[in-house]
């Protein structure tokens, strides 16, 4: 195997439960299924399905011999059910994309709730969602999203970057300065060696007029990389006009 992650699809977990009380108890097998991927070599990630058999909610890591000896392969049941389900959710979110891109947001939003519908923790989707409302400039709406964002720590993992940076973004571009700077904070509580997300809560302070918070994100920016440029003309123009 020459990359990771590899997708390992749909696999059962078999736990014995017991029913009833007394004469009656009984035990039986508890079923549940859950999406694999081997993360390396002798590591495997496990996320539950929903009831929609799509992979959500919190993945979980094991080594080696404990995935192998605890999970068993459903091919039939990947085949069958989740890799249906699973093109049904991208097609959405994709249509969800195309409609933003082209600037029907009313589109956009029906196509992001309704994979919203499918797996109601997909982060695409939140992010989606996050920017049809920041571009209507519905603060309701917009702090119920980012809420959810907030509360889903793998949003803000590197899987998700390009998606992380282009909704921060667009919360400054269109005025939610204080969204921003919760979402970008939340950021750096998972990871806080970013430069990039010091230097955009830089420009989300200079918006707000914070000229002192402002240079002490630009500051801790360069500290983590002397050689970012565009942070240190930044710098340099707040300090002068300080």
């Amino acid at each position: 195997m020459d990359e990771y992650p590899a997708i390992l699809g749909v696999y059962s977990l078999s736990l014995e439960a017991d029913v009833g009380t007394g004469g009656t108890a009984s035990r039986h097998d508890n079923v549940t299924y859950w999406y694999a991927r081997q993360l390396a070599h002798d590591q495997f990630e496990i996320q539950p399905l929903n009831a929609h058999h799509v992979p959500s909610g919190v993945r979980s890591v094991l080594g080696e011999l404990d995935f192998l000896r605890q999970y068993t392969p459903e091919p039939t049941y990947y085949r069958v059910h989740t890799v249906p389900a699973l093109e049904t959710l991208r097609r959405k979110i994709e249509m969800g994309q195309d409609a933003f891109v082209n600037g029907d947001l009313d589109e956009a939003e029906r196509q992001f709730l309704k994979a919203l519908m499918i797996d109601d923790k997909n982060i695409e989707a939140h992010y989606g969602l996050g920017e049809v409302y920041s571009e209507k400039k519905d603060f309701d709406k917009l702090k119920k999203v980012l809420d959810t964002l907030l509360g889903l720590e793998e949003a803000f993992t590197f899987e998700f970057r390009q998606k992380f940076n282009t909704f921060g973004i667009s919360l400054r571009k269109n005025g939610h300065y204080d969204e921003s700077i919760r979402y970008y904070e939340k950021s750096l509580e998972i990871v806080d060696n970013d430069e990039n997300v010091y230097f955009n809560l830089a420009r989300v302070y200079f918006e707000k007029g914070r000229s002192d918070y402002c240079v002490s994100n630009l500051q801790q920016a360069l500290k983590i990389n002397p050689a970012f440029v565009e942070a240190a003309k930044f710098l340099k123009y707040c300090q002068k006009h300080a």
